[in-house]
């Protein structure tokens, strides 16, 4: 008889005292000298909290948002700063150098969707940052810290996708032009050339509203989840093409999050129905279903050592070491 097959593991620590619904994850690297990263949380409440990982506590709480929810989290790779997006129409930047935590630049918003922002580093001072624009299917490309409007990038009056959901800036090594993966209202993701501000090619991947993509850059290959309970993994060909790869239908509607680890191995999940589930990323073989959780799980992040973080409607965030990186 085959083994039986063994069952999920625990997490390796809890996290408690977000006080409200945790909604944005992200981890800081190399953060103040620590052998471990920081981790870093936003709130429903709009707090957004830093923990250590050796602690398990907060070291920090930065106030920014009005106490509107804070729906997005980056650091930049040039220097210790934060950007945090909230609904209150506000991206704040934050200096963290030293141990401050002030906010030294602001962008307005337009768009109070449910759309992240994403960034895309240049040169040592420079980046571009997407954001969903003035219209409702707009997309607002900024060269920060200038702020100075790139482009707004508006789909053909035909096509009609809908509200943008989720952004990721990128850019292939063999090519200095910047793209941008935009997943849709209508459940269609769309690869934009931003220097000719066209639509180089466009998918229907889904017949909801596409909640979450990642891009795994190096094999041209991505993955997309919606409102439905279907996940959509699809490819980009030579010539910019978009076309649809597979799909793997899920237990339970609803994929809130979806996150590639950084070594390409793994593919993770966050689901309406309070379950994060772990797939192989190159042949999507499931390998694990996290039932921890007793909430909406909002929000994930990897870390570059493959520790994954998932953040819930429960007000906890839960640490797993999932088969570690080699």
């Amino acid at each position: 008889m085959a083994a039986p097959p063994l069952p999920p593991p625990d997490p390796q620590f809890v996290l408690r005292g977000a006080q409200s619904a945790v909604h944005a994850l992200h981890f800081c690297e190399g953060a103040q000298g620590q052998g471990r990263p920081l981790l870093l949380s936003g709130s429903l409440r709009g707090l957004v909290h830093i923990w250590s990982l050796q602690t398990r506590r907060v070291v920090a709480t930065l106030d920014g948002h009005g106490g509107q929810c804070v729906t997005w989290l980056q650091t930049l790779p040039q220097g210790p700063q934060l950007l945090s997006q909230g609904r209150d129409l506000k991206l704040c930047v934050w200096d963290l150098a030293e141990g401050r935590n002030a906010v030294v630049d602001s962008v307005l918003l337009e768009s109070v969707g449910f759309c992240r922002g994403s960034v895309l580093a240049g040169g040592l001072q420079r980046w571009m940052l997407a954001v969903p624009g003035r219209g409702s299917d707009e997309v607002q490309i900024l060269e920060m810290p200038s702020k100075t409007s790139v482009c707004s990038l508006k789909p053909e009056a035909q096509a009609r996708p809908g509200m943008p959901m989720c952004l990721q800036l990128w850019q292939a090594d063999s090519s200095p032009r910047p793209l941008l993966l935009a997943g849709y209202e209508d459940g269609s993701v769309a690869l934009w050339d931003i220097s000719s501000r066209k639509v180089c090619s466009r998918v229907a991947c889904h017949t909801e509203p596409v909640m979450g993509l990642d891009f795994d850059s190096q094999e041209a290959r991505g993955v997309s989840g919606s409102a439905e309970k279907t996940l959509a993994v699809w490819s980009l060909d030579e010539q910019q093409a978009l076309q649809v790869r597979g799909t793997h239908v899920l237990t339970n509607p609803g994929i809130a999050d979806v996150k590639i680890r950084p070594d390409r191995r793994i593919l993770a999940t966050a689901g309406w129905d309070h379950r994060v589930r772990v797939f192989h990323w190159r042949t999507m073989k499931p390998l694990a279903v996290l039932a921890f959780h007793s909430a909406i799980v909002h929000c994930m992040a990897f870390a570059a050592d493959g520790l994954l973080a998932t953040g819930s409607g429960d007000q906890r965030i839960s640490v797993w070491s999932l088969y570690p990186c080699t």
